[in-house]
């Protein structure tokens, strides 16, 4: 035996013509070979002879059909043929067929072999190919306790804590400075889009809250009920973090409140420089803010109830003081307050420095005082600076500001620069409504951190100098960008679910929650658009830039407009800040409870206990503990960005739930708030995701990475819950869309992966006999695909429906254990075949079904006194061939190895014997994508005959290989035509002698059931009608299998007779036994216990396709031991079943012959259609 080994790697090729990705047919060139046309069930074109070393591949007659094969045999074989093989089936001696090749005759026309594949390689081209719905119970069998929680309506329970929170910190402490930086126009569009965005969110959420009934955690529960646990969790929690940081971005407010503009001198904390103020205001607000926490603290623990009592209070202060921002707008039109604000060239001074001191350079004691000193001149609106005439008398006096800029107090001292050539003015800080001062405020002015506020129309000396921060000048804390801004101001918008957060707390949440939010979102939208017009049309542009009021004295900025007096817009906000941040301690401990018993996050199990009423107690606890780090880090500015990430991130779900849920049209989707539709939901989330990413992208990414975090933990560590969630529908919907679009056409050869149906037998334990099936399925699939597990259960769907489920359980468990992704189907039948039959036919849905069928190899099928096991094995092989389905059969499939068992080095051995579709190449392709297999290399064997070439076959698969990417070892095996040796032949006859055997031992059992049951029906019978009849007995004797031997014996012969047969089993029937009835008896029933039988079965000849079968399976299991003896796996041609269903045990026996002593065996059988091709 000759054999040739080389190593193919991917060069480049340079001999393939003609190369076609149109044509669909594999046929030759040489107009001397006859056409040949392979594929899916199409038979070969044999009205040509081939001419020599095509394949081997011959004409028959006219009247033989692919059946009647044949084959050439040598002159050695020919007594052989005559005088020991039983040659009845007529067929003729010539070499239609290769006798190595004898397993696989019957199927040559759709499975050719391989060296004519590759004979006509250069126009190989692919085939065409046709190719639990409401909520569980939080605790089942636990006594609940009665408890009261407030019933509120929709002013006290959603409109009121809505406005607290939306007229927070930012309307009184940053919104004028919006306004003066970004200007009038800029500053309307922040609001306007701010506001868009929260209107749209609370039009989606008024519809989401009127779809049901909305308990405990509001905005949680509309979230994770319309998207899932997986993403209401992820935003959920999220939401809560924002509300618990906006409780303290809210307490921080009232402490700046607090410490700058009502009790300075409470500071605790105190710089002795310019340099350490900063840090100093940070330290006092950490000490107050963690002191004001833990009072709002322990006000929430108390009870709800006091604070919505205060929450009347505290609205109270808001409604006023917004009252006076008016009202003082309106004065300012004819009467406007005195805040002169003191401008050294256009520079603005801090009013700080000056106490009482003139805003002037120097002054003249000794004259009697006037409205307006020597220096200044107020002329109209104020704006028109004095000028400073250097020839004064010397009795002039410096003033406090002199000192600040030079030297010492002496005229003739060295001053500033720009202090020496510029003029000092005093302007009005509120010019007035009719002043028409928004023409200089309708622009933007940006500013980089450390400038100057400035007024652009007054003169500046040339060139300008830099200032220091040693002077009194106000200077911008931060640098400050549209973006910027809208990330600061984003938070005064965000107290729409205040309401929401406390459903639980609301008599009706689904009427009182969208009326009370869009209330609430238009009052406060009025509110702040007429304020940013009142404040660029009343307020002087530098004081409107300045943060803090420095310019004005220390005084609030929104405080200076307002009427009868700043005091009253300075005690409203800082009641109105402190009753934001009680409803945000008193909504997010709500929340985290709601989150905390659903039980989607095992570790925040605790935080859904409380007290008898309900309240959350250690909710409230970790709440706080929160909140204090936020107060730690102790400024607005910086926590106010972060908030507007979460809280956008929740809106833009809120909005995502309401259009997806639209758009599905869910049969549950029917909310009573009908002013919604989903494209008010889709602009709404552009533009939360809009204002994410312009407000702060790296914020963006990092809330986006955090929820995404919280995502992955719920799905992969979370209880699962069944919620019918949008995100599901919108999967079934999108599942249904693609299986609509799979139906549409036959996979392309590219596209095709195996699709696994695993057939897995359990034992009597409901226990699965080889998991290693799965383990091997997801070493295949990587993954990737489709995999449907299934078994079959004997018996009656009726009975067995219990048992059923419990398979399939088991099935789902073992799946998990074995990391198997897919789907789990338990069939119950009568029979065993019966099922598996049913399922290869139904089992998938639509174009995602299953391509591949893999099923383990019958253990211990010869010791079986039950014939079941094969028969079953053979009729699902015939199954899947009807069904055009490839098979995969593991033999030893207990050696193969698990998951955690790589393998260190090896070999994954192919022998590629027919060609039927490529799937012998393309799965061990998909086996080294494992990281089991990844180290073993690829060989691929292919059988060459003696009228084959085998040269050309090598250069022919070299470029097969080449073209399909795969790297290999290829070795071509010449397989010469010897004699049928006697090792064969005996080989054949023993099995034929022992099916013979096995046959008659099964006849003879079921003769002898069969009669036993004719003598208990006869028995049962003769006992009813108490009398028996001469037709009654001959009726009963000649239905036995055996024939009515003594027909004319009457009923007492019946009787004896039919009694001698049952004696064992029915005690009741009496007969004699005589010596002859007892030796007829035995030779009748048992063919091969008599010297006859025996010399019938010495007689036996073997039939002469079952000898050039299994000299098939000799010859290849030779080779095959022989190169592969130490692969890690083998590869191998599945011979298809014989069509005869008599030689059913025979094929059985061929199968073990040809995978005898190897140790890992995969058999493999195509499925008809082409899987793999070289085109890209």
């Amino acid at each position: 035996m000759a054999s040739v080994r080389f190593t193919v790697t991917p060069t480049k090729a340079e001999d393939l013509p003609g190369l076609s990705d149109t044509s669909p047919d594999i046929s030759s060139r040489s107009s001397g070979r006859g056409h040949v046309r392979f594929g899916s069930r199409e038979s070969v074109n044999r009205s040509e002879p081939l001419s020599e070393g095509s394949g081997g591949l011959t004409t028959t007659g006219d009247n033989e059909t692919p059946d009647r094969t044949s084959t050439e045999q040598g002159d050695g074989n020919a007594k052989m043929s005559n005088v020991y093989i039983n040659n009845s089936h007529g067929v003729d001696d010539d070499d239609f067929y290769d006798r190595n090749l004898a397993l696989f005759e019957e199927e040559m026309d759709t499975r050719p072999k391989v060296s004519s594949l590759l004979n006509r390689l250069a126009n190989y081209t692919n085939l065409t190919q046709g190719a639990r719905e409401h909520e569980e119970a939080e605790s089942i069998g636990e006594k609940r306790k009665a408890h009261k929680s407030p019933q509120m309506g929709t002013f006290m329970g959603v409109y009121l804590p809505c406005l607290q929170n939306i007229f927070g910190v930012i309307l009184f402490l940053r919104l004028t400075w919006v306004v003066g930086t970004a200007g009038v126009l800029q500053a309307l569009c922040i609001v306007f889009i701010c506001c868009c965005c929260t209107l749209l969110t609370a039009i989606s959420m008024s519809a989401i809250a009127t779809n049901g009934v909305v308990p405990a955690g509001g905005s949680y529960f509309m979230i994770s009920r319309s998207l899932g646990p997986e993403f209401g969790g992820a935003v959920g929690l999220c939401f809560y973090l924002g509300t618990t940081f906006a409780g303290a971005m809210y307490i921080l407010g009232a402490i700046e409140i607090l410490l700058m503009y009502i009790a300075p001198w409470a500071a605790i904390f105190v710089s002795s420089g310019p340099d350490g103020e900063g840090a100093a205001m940070l330290n006092n607000m950490r000490v107050y803010g963690s002191i004001f926490l833990l009072l709002m603290a322990i006000l929430v623990f108390v009870g709800v109830k006091y604070v919505n009592k205060l929450a009347s209070v505290f609205l109270a202060c808001v409604i006023i003081s917004i009252l006076s921002i008016y009202t003082g707008a309106l004065v300012s039109a004819f009467s406007p307050p005195t805040f002169p604000v003191c401008i050294l060239g256009n520079r603005t001074l801090s009013g700080h420095i000056l106490h009482d001191s003139p805003c002037a350079k120097t002054t003249l004691p000794k004259e009697p005082p006037r409205p307006v000193d020597a220096n200044l001149t107020l002329a109209g609106n104020g704006t028109e600076p004095s000028t400073f005439d250097p020839s004064l008398p010397s009795s002039e006096a410096t003033t406090a500001l002199w000192l600040h800029f030079c030297e010492g107090p002496d005229l003739n001292a060295s001053c500033d620069y720009y202090f020496n050539l510029s003029n000092i003015s005093e302007i009005p800080g509120i010019p007035g409504l009719s002043s028409g001062v928004i023409t200089e405020n309708i622009w933007s002015v940006y500013l980089s951190k450390g400038d100057v506020l400035e007024k652009g129309s007054l003169p500046s000396p040339r060139p300008v100098h830099p200032p220091t921060n040693r002077l009194p000048y106000v200077f911008a804390d931060i640098t400050t960008s549209f973006t910027l801004l809208v990330g600061i101001f984003f938070p005064s918008v965000t107290g729409i679910m205040a309401g929401s957060n406390r459903s639980g707390d609301l008599k009706d949440a689904q009427r009182s929650i969208p009326i009370g939010t869009i209330m609430a979102i238009l009052t406060t939208s009025l509110v702040y658009l007429s304020s940013v017009v009142l404040f660029g049309a009343c307020i002087e542009g530098v004081v409107l830039r300045d943060k803090f009021g420095d310019s004005v004295k220390g005084n609030l900025v929104v405080g200076t407009l307002s009427w009868p007096s700043p005091w009253v817009i300075v005690i409203g906000s800082f009641f109105s800040t402190c009753g934001a941040g009680l409803q945000s301690l008193t909504g997010a401990p709500r929340l985290l409870q709601a989150i905390a018993k659903d039980n989607i996050i095992p570790f925040l199990r605790v935080f859904g206990h409380g007290k008898a009423n309900g309240e959350p107690t250690w909710a409230l606890l970790l709440t706080a503990l929160i909140a204090e780090l936020g107060i730690l880090i102790a400024s607005l500015d910086l926590v106010a960005p972060i908030l507007s990430m979460f809280f956008l991130m929740c809106y833009l779900f809120v909005n995502l739930a309401c259009a997806l849920q639209t758009l599905l049209r869910t049969p549950n989707w029917r909310p009573r708030f009908s002013y919604y539709h989903w494209t008010l939901s889709f602009l709404g989330m552009i533009i939360c995701l809009a204002l994410m990413f312009i407000s702060s992208w790296y914020y963006a990414i990092v809330a986006i990475v955090i929820a995404g975090m919280i995502y992955k933990y719920i799905e992969y560590h979370g209880a699962e819950k069944e919620w019918g969630d949008g995100i599901r529908g919108l999967s079934l919907s999108a599942a249904r869309y693609a299986l609509l679009r799979l139906e549409e056409g036959p996979p392309h050869t590219k596209n095709w992966r195996p699709q696994l149906l695993v057939l897995l037998k359990l034992d009597e334990d409901a226990y699965v006999k080889s998991p290693r099936l799965l383990t091997f399925a997801s070493q295949l699939k990587a993954g990737k695909g489709l995999t449907i597990v299934g078994t079959v259960i004997t018996g009656n769907y009726l009975h067995s429906y219990g048992e059923a489920l419990a398979a399939e359980q088991t099935l789902k468990h073992q799946m998990d254990k074995e990391k198997v992704k897919g789907f789990c189907q338990c069939i119950v039948a009568n029979k065993a075949r019966e099922g598996i039959s049913h399922m290869i036919q139904s089992s998938g849905l639509g174009g995602m079904r299953h391509n591949t069928v893999v099923m383990g190899w019958p253990l211990a099928w010869r010791q079986s006194e039950d014939p079941q096991s094969w028969k079953t094995f053979i009729n699902t092989v015939r199954v899947t061939t009807a069904a055009h389905l490839a098979l995969l059969v593991p033999k030893n499939i207990s050696l193969f190895p698990g998951n955690s068992e790589p393998c260190a080095e090896g070999y994954i051995d192919v022998w590629w014997i027919v060609h039927d579709g490529g799937m012998l190449m393309l799965l061990p392709f998909l086996l080294r994508q494992h990281k089991v297999w990844r180290k073993c290399a690829m060989r691929i064997f292919t059988v060459a005959q003696m009228e084959d070439n085998s040269i050309q076959m090598k250069k022919d698969l070299a470029t097969f290989l080449y073209h399909l990417r795969i790297e290999a070892d290829v070795e071509v095996v010449e397989m010469h035509n010897s004699d049928i040796s006697a090792y064969t032949y005996e080989r054949t006859l023993m099995m034929e002698q022992r099916s013979q055997m096995l046959r008659q031992m099964r006849l003879s059992k079921s003769d002898r059931e069969k009669e036993a049951q004719l003598v208990k029906d006869r028995n049962s019978m003769l006992r009813l009608t108490s009398i028996g009849s001469d037709d009654d007995e001959d009726t009963d004797g000649g239905g036995g299998p055996t024939g009515n031997a003594e027909k004319g014996g009457g009923a007492a012969g019946g009787r004896e007779r039919d009694g001698g047969m049952s004696a064992s089993e029915n005690r009741r029937v009496h007969m004699t036994w005589t010596k002859e009835k007892a030796l007829q008896y035995r030779a009748t029933h048992s063919g091969c216990s008599t010297p006859e039988g025996f010399r019938d079965m010495l007689s036996i000849r073997p039939d002469h396709s079952n000898v050039r079968r299994m000299h098939t399976a000799v010859k290849l299991n030779e080779v095959i031991v022989n190169k592969s003896h130490d692969a890690r796996l083998v590869l191998l041609n599945m011979p298809g079943p014989p069509r005869n269903p008599a030689g059913d045990e025979n094929y059985m026996e061929f199968l073990e012959v040809l995978t005898e002593g190897l140790e890992r065996v995969l058999l493999v059988r195509g499925g008809g259609s082409e899987v793999i091709t070289i085109y890209s």
